[in-house]
């Protein structure tokens, strides 16, 4: 299959080196020129996983983003949801009718990016998805080299417009056989884990953060106090979910501790010892902060606001995390108020969903 990989990051150089190993046509982009020409000079990409280390042809490194979104029947985006917009507006001239965007994962960017696309003047009939996390835990170890740790078993996935879902799910499995429908954009963005996982361990970790130059927050970060108030932030996550009637399983993220039955599977003791996320975070500019709480929690609480659902532990971690970046979170960009969405029903919104904007 024709695919482009859109984005410069760990997720990315994982998509285009696994899709490539998988034996699809892959057409890979990036943003930062300097790099791009670095990879297409070498041709490879270095693959580490369980399995050993090889070196992965990429189809095409293409320094227009045209050359690789014209002609992929699949667009997968693993970037982070700050860089959708830029994107959608880069992308907008390119696409064409029946292409499918695979967005892993969305935080609501599955409606977001074909409104700018539209605002854009485009009227490709494009379908657009997003599932609940990377299909990879994944870390660079240099310009060119990635490090699988795990790949995903289970991917939940909800489609814009819902109505055509069947047929974007068909596209998406011939990449990742582990997608499972969800429903809707709004059901597949209920299923992020970013926006539960992460601001705890942001929050509750803020100082050793600033103290450390490294910090692995997945291990000595991860004490019983952070797993309790992450158990009670993904109950409102999942009170929320059903009180939008929108079905189990929820994917539950005490799974990821504790049992095989998570989207990774049984991870977290092979995340802790990898020893890829003893990194380096800081407060204001990570991405579990810029992606995870500005955007993402942002988006759960205003969520929970416009349902009428009790949310406070999403509610304090949100009003915690802009107190030292000095502004009001429930104000943000990818909130349901900056999307002008709170003047419809459950119903109204889902009808929506369903069917696409005009």
């Amino acid at each position: 299959m024709e695919i482009a990989v859109l984005g410069g990051g760990h997720g990315c150089y994982a998509a285009a080196a696994d899709l490539s190993e998988a034996g699809h046509r892959v057409r890979f982009w990036r943003r930062d020129a300097a790099a791009l020409r670095d990879l297409a000079q070498r041709g490879t990409i270095t693959l580490k996983d369980a399995a050993g280390v090889r070196e992965v042809a990429v189809h095409a490194v293409c320094a227009d983003l045209g050359d690789a979104v014209r002609g992929a029947e699949l667009i997968v985006l693993p970037t982070p949801a700050t860089a959708q917009s830029d994107i959608a507006r880069l992308m907008a001239p390119h696409l064409s009718d029946g292409q499918v965007v695979f967005l892993a994962p969305g935080t609501f960017g599955a409606f977001l990016m074909p409104r700018l696309v539209r605002q854009m003047g485009k009227r490709a009939r494009v379908l657009w998805a997003e599932t609940g996390t990377l299909p990879y835990l994944a870390r660079k170890h240099g310009p060119q080299e990635v490090n699988v740790t795990v790949r995903a078993v289970r991917l939940p996935t909800g489609v814009y417009p819902a109505a055509q879902a069947e047929r974007a799910l068909a596209v998406i499995r011939s990449a990742y056989p582990s997608v499972n429908g969800c429903g809707d954009a709004l059901s597949g963005a209920l299923m992020n884990a970013g926006p539960i996982i992460h601001p705890p361990l942001i929050v509750m970790n803020a100082a050793p953060l600033q103290h450390h130059e490294r910090w692995d927050i997945h291990s000595e970060g991860t004490q019983p106090s952070v797993r309790a108030v992450t158990d009670r932030l993904d109950q409102e996550r999942i009170a929320l979910r059903e009180a939008l009637a929108y079905g189990a399983p929820h994917f539950p993220l005490a799974d990821h501790y504790t049992s095989d039955r998570w989207m990774y599977g049984d991870a977290h003791r092979k995340l802790q010892k990898s020893g890829d996320w003893r990194e380096h975070i800081e407060l204001d500019r990570h991405r579990y902060v810029t992606e995870d709480i500005e955007l993402g929690l942002a988006f759960l609480a205003s969520v929970a606001r416009w349902a009428g659902v009790d949310a406070p532990i999403a509610q304090g971690l949100l009003a915690i995390a802009g107190g030292w970046l000095g502004r009001d979170l429930r104000r943000g960009a990818r909130t349901l108020e900056a999307l002008g969405l709170t003047g419809l029903s459950v119903a109204g919104l889902q009808s929506l969903l369903s069917a696409g904007e005009s």
